[in-house]
């Protein structure tokens, strides 16, 4: 399994929306970038990742599974751009943020902590088990 981190605009679409799509899932349309649309096409059924609240939140919030793989965004005629549908899990009991990832020293080779602007990032094994563990996430 391959883990993620997606990051959204709360206004624009937030955790509570993803959740209301239920089992049924959203696209992860939208993105405009090439290195988030290869991290997308790299993702298989079931892998997880974390639903980031970014702009003034800036935190982790919640846990969703990859349900389709990539795909042509619906959002484009330009076939240069896919996006994966993903559904959500659970939420974070305590939500985990940007300063909570670069105040912890594990966490200092992240991307999120490295690159805050890539909407789409790998997340490592060990990086999403502090990041779990640190928000009280025991899926």
């Amino acid at each position: 399994m391959n883990y993620w981190l997606f990051k959204s605009e709360p206004e624009t679409w937030g955790w509570d929306a993803q959740v209301a799509r239920g089992e049924a899932g959203e696209e992860w349309d939208g993105v405009r970038n090439y290195q988030a649309r290869n991290n997308m096409r790299a993702m298989q059924l079931g892998d997880l990742g974390f639903f980031y609240h970014s702009i003034k939140e800036k935190r982790v919030v919640g846990v969703v599974r990859v349900i389709a793989r990539a795909h042509p965004d619906s959002t484009t005629d330009d076939p240069r751009w896919e996006c994966v549908d993903i559904a959500a899990v659970g939420p974070f009991p305590k939500p985990v943020t940007l300063d909570d990832c670069k105040a912890e020293p594990r966490l200092a080779n992240m991307v999120l902590v490295n690159n805050t602007r890539l909407s789409v990032q790998p997340v490592t094994a060990e990086e999403w088990q502090i990041v779990c563990a640190m928000g009280g996430y025991r899926g």
